[in-house]
């Protein structure tokens, strides 16, 4: 296990006062919605993309695909980089391949191009876990649940937010501007962060593990490029099949040599443990439920009344109805952190899973009134609040400070195959349960309650798997697994005291 090198932090210059830690939190919370959007944006623009860069419609689903695959890529190796060599550093560089990424979107109709530059916006997703890594770095302990409650929470906040903002865009303006104004936003995220964020003073020993992430990513590329494409190759195509199988051999193999490595990219001792593991799990599970209510809710309300539940709404009034569902999240990130710390982490993913799980019930009875999905798709974004928000605070729980980078990213990485294996069931569903309606084909109304039982599913296994993890005493902000070495979580501002007497 790696141990924590307490930096020396760099002095702030003569007269200029530190940045409060308020704004830290601020600023990288507005830097994880700002990512967040990133991978939603070009939803409502895919099916017009073959028509405006001449591409096939399957080389335009790329778009979406290829930012889940640098993200879940790139996500853990960062988060390790981060824990070696400065999580900060390693963030700005981040923002600043989300900047390169948004301008190659923005200057080119052309499609290899623009896979190019979501592929760059993709690999930025890891700014959520190394911001988790820097509040729980510099944050007095009695601040870290609740700011952190509220970075987690941002991948679902800017889900939510990405939806309309792009269906104004892509109706109301040229589509590049999007990704022109998205450049500029990440530019301005990088001044604040070099500004307001200071870089953590914790280091982990040792050499970075290229082949175990080499390993990793291989692994990881070739299960969701099966799981992404199976519905389009055929589940039992040889592409798909023989990916599948890359993916358990070289998974074995990575396995193996990471057990034996002296600074493996992931601790698997570490990340076997009950605690650390049944989260990881839940964190799977959890994706899969909330991902089933981004993908199906603005399709519903497309689709055409003449398939006789459909409501015919716009591509902005269907982006809208998520909306009020990022705005829970906002509120309830506080409220997920206070659970917490009076109950523990344990209890408010469970509590989560149960309001997710509600939700979909909602959805399954009120499939007709606009309200009522909008409520039904709310409540799915309440218990998803409380649950981004418990997760971290359980990993954060079961780790030592030098890999909290590391294992959140871990922990990013299940929700974003969560996530990967809801879009093919939801495809598989839709796509498989069909009726004609109007002239075209549609998917029935059955297909979409039917995407509402599973999703609800996912949430009640999540809610079994929590009741499972190791019961403790509610956790206090910045508490880890109790150990023999139990690293340093006090603030950055005694450590760096403690040094400087020590010197």
């Amino acid at each position: 296990m790696t141990a924590d090198i307490p930096v020396p932090a760099t002095p702030a210059p003569s007269g200029v006062r530190p940045p409060h830690p308020r704004l830290a939190v601020g600023v990288l919370a507005f830097c994880g919605v700002v990512v967040a959007v990133m991978q939603t944006i070009v939803v409502p623009l895919l099916p017009h993309i073959p028509e405006l860069t001449g591409a096939t419609p399957a080389a335009a689903s790329w778009l979406v695909t290829v930012t889940l695959l640098t993200g879940a890529v790139f996500t853990p190796v960062l988060g390790r980089v981060g824990d070696m060599y400065g999580k900060r550093r390693v963030l700005v560089a981040s923002l600043a391949v989300l900047v390169v990424g948004s301008v190659l979107c923005a200057v080119s109709s052309h499609i290899g191009v623009l896979i190019t530059g979501r592929a760059l916006q993709g690999a930025a997703i890891a700014v959520v876990p190394l911001g988790i890594s820097i509040l729980r770095d510099e944050l007095p302990p009695e601040r870290v649940l609740s700011a952190v409650a509220l970075m987690s929470s941002t991948l679902g906040i800017g889900a939510a937010v990405g939806l309309p903002v792009a269906a104004l865009v892509v109706e109301n303006f040229d589509w590049h501007t999007m990704f022109w104004v998205s450049g500029l936003i990440g530019l301005v995220d990088i001044v604040l962060v070099l500004r307001c964020v200071p870089e953590s003073p914790l280091r982990s020993r040792g050499r970075f593990d290229a082949v175990g992430a080499l390993g990793l990513s291989v692994a990881l590329v070739c299960l969701l490029l099966a799981v992404t494409q199976g519905a389009d190759w055929g589940w039992g195509s040889v592409r798909t099949v023989g990916l599948l199988a890359t993916a358990v051999v070289v998974a074995l193999l990575w396995g193996a040599y990471e057990l034996r490595a002296p600074t493996p990219m992931v601790d698997l001792r570490v990340s076997a443990r009950p605690a650390v593991l049944l989260t990881n799990i839940a964190a799977l599970l959890i994706g899969f439920a909330f991902y089933a209510n981004s993908l199906v809710t603005a399709q519903m309300v497309q689709e055409p009344k003449s398939t006789g539940y459909g409501l015919g709404a716009s591509l902005v009034v269907s982006g809208l109805c998520l909306l009020p569902g990022g705005v829970a999240m906002v509120a309830l990130s506080p409220v997920s952190a206070r659970i917490s710390a009076k109950h523990g982490p344990k209890v408010s993913l469970a509590l989560a899973a149960g309001v997710i799980a509600v939700g979909y019930g909602v959805r399954y009875f009120t499939s007709h009134s606009l309200w009522l999905i909008i409520a039904g798709a709310t409540v799915v974004a309440s218990g998803t609040a409380i649950a981004y928000s418990a997760l971290p605070a359980l990993v954060m729980r079961g780790v030592p400070a030098s890999e909290t980078g590391a294992a959140n990213g871990l922990n990013t990485l299940m929700r974003s195959i969560g996530q990967a294996f809801c879009s093919a069931t939801v495809a598989a569903v839709l796509a498989n349960i069909t009726f004609r309606a109007g002239g075209r084909t549609a998917p029935t109304l059955h297909a979409y309650q039917l995407v509402f039982v599973i999703a609800a599913g996912a949430a009640l296994a999540a809610l079994a798997v929590t009741l499972f993890l190791p019961g403790r005493r509610p956790a206090t902000a910045g508490t880890v697994e109790e150990s023999r070495k139990a690293p340093d979580t006090r603030s950055r501002s005694v450590r760096t005291e403690e040094l400087q007497e020590g010197t």
